[in-house]
């Protein structure tokens, strides 16, 4: 049965631009051409980040922008400015569906609302181009299924914004993790923690926005119709459903480390709870939310831990915690060190008759996350950066593949679910679904 909720999906997603088939572009590129790139959304995050690790490397790795899609003509004008002043000549369009409709990218790079990411890559996909797609990769599950569909049939590649994945700290503490010597994890712990009130805000930007210089219609997609608001097109990350707010922009990067650390997809339930406890500036996402998630793994049933993940805008002590727990020690990817900490002591083990189990010491290749706004042209990012572009030239699977971000994008369902309906959330794997109190969870 087709419901209102998935017409509207199915329409949004044609006016959008997903009746190009894949097969409709498709240049062979030889080792030696050019690869042309296109900006889809003209971010935040795509200015102070996503840009300068693309252009600082596009000369070594024989890249080049060629064209923007932004639905406001004032990021739209914007950019064609700042990349003028570079020297480079954009083709600006209107909306994604001009973007595609020109034959001068092989490429994108898509910033846009966190709501968008899934149908935006889909897009991009199905119109033959690769894509670098800014995490969180989906915000509900019909997203997620539609864009890992569109990818897995096109063969294109897709780099999700985890860029923990191409950071030496945490390919490290995997590759440890996977040796063995950490043992079983028994505990995961998270944090990240801020004080700023003006996190995600835009009080400057939001009064510049009128409704003539964009398209609203566009910009909601498959969301419920609503009348036209600037904060919820620019300041989407404060407003469910256009976004999850702590789950899809920071828990996505967390979590995802225990998928890949684990080979554990998504978590078997999560319990989670949270409110608007100081920023009440009308927002509709929580400035404080903790989750329980618990890991298991249905073919070993030795295998189970729990990850409790805590954030908060209200007070920024403890920062960005992860820590990893074994019965020898711990694994903390703050400091990037191993150590015996909390691990079974020989007294203790004497005690019970078993053999004490203390970590070596181990230091892991140094990187901290940083907390303040946006971390600018940062290793990480760049890393991570370069690895799609010559995932793009050889064909090979980059760090953070499609797959990555599906599995991030079930765990951060799951915790908005919890916090949204009171209830423990759940997954149907048959159905892949995410289930609250044993209902599909919809927004």
């Amino acid at each position: 049965m087709t419901t209102r909720r998935d017409f509207i999906r199915t329409s949004a997603l044609g006016a959008a631009g997903l009746t190009f088939s894949a097969k409709s572009y498709s240049r062979i590129l030889g080792a030696n051409d050019r690869i042309r790139v296109g900006i889809v959304g003209y971010s935040d995050r795509f200015r102070s980040s996503l840009s300068p690790a693309f252009l600082a490397l596009s000369k070594e790795l024989n890249f080049e922008f060629t064209a923007l899609s932004d639905l406001w003509s004032m990021r739209r004008d914007a950019a064609a400015d700042f990349y003028r002043s570079r020297g480079v000549s954009l083709r600006l369009a209107r909306n994604n569906e001009e973007l595609y409709s020109g034959n001068d990218t092989d490429a994108v790079i898509i910033s846009t609302a966190d709501f968008q990411h899934a149908l935006h890559c889909a897009e991009a996909v199905n119109a033959g181009r690769d894509a670098y797609v800014e995490k969180p990769f989906a915000e509900t599950m019909p997203d997620a299924r539609t864009a890992l569909k569109a990818v897995q049939q096109s063969g294109k590649i897709v780099q999700i914004g985890s860029q923990r994945r191409s950071a030496a700290n945490y390919i490290a503490a995997n590759e440890y993790i996977k040796s063995g010597k950490f043992g079983k994890i028994v505990m995961v712990e998270m944090t990240w923690n801020v004080n700023q009130p003006g996190r995600w805000r835009r009080p400057g930007v939001v009064p510049l926005l009128k409704e003539g210089d964009t398209d609203w219609k566009r910009y909601q997609m498959n969301r419920p119709a609503a009348d036209f608001d600037a904060r919820k097109y620019l300041e989407f990350r404060l407003f469910w459903p256009y976004s999850s707010g702590i789950p899809g922009q920071w828990m996505a990067h967390q979590i995802d480390t225990v998928h890949w650390f684990t080979n554990i997809s998504h978590p078997a339930s999560v319990a989670a709870n949270g409110g608007i406890y100081l920023w009440k500036d009308g927002r509709t996402n929580f400035d404080t939310m903790t989750a329980v998630m618990e890991y298991t793994d249905p073919g070993n049933p030795e295998v189970g831990f729990q990850v409790v993940y805590s954030s908060r805008f209200t007070n920024s002590a403890g920062g960005v915690k992860e820590l990893y727990y074994s019965n020898g020690g711990m694994l903390n990817l703050d400091t990037n060190k191993i150590t015996f900490e909390g691990g079974l002591d020989e007294r203790m083990a004497r005690a019970m008759n078993m053999q004490a189990n203390m970590l070596e010491p181990f230091e892991l290749p140094g990187l901290r996350v940083e907390t303040a706004a946006n971390t600018g042209s940062d290793p990480m990012t760049a890393a991570h950066m370069r690895n799609w572009m010559e995932c793009v030239r050889d064909r090979k699977k980059p760090n953070a593949d499609v797959v990555a971000g599906y599995n991030h994008s079930i765990a951060c369902i799951m915790c908005t679910a919890a916090l949204r309906t009171g209830e423990k959330a759940s997954f149907d794997e048959n159905r892949q679904e995410v289930l609250a109190g044993g209902r599909v969870f919809q927004y």
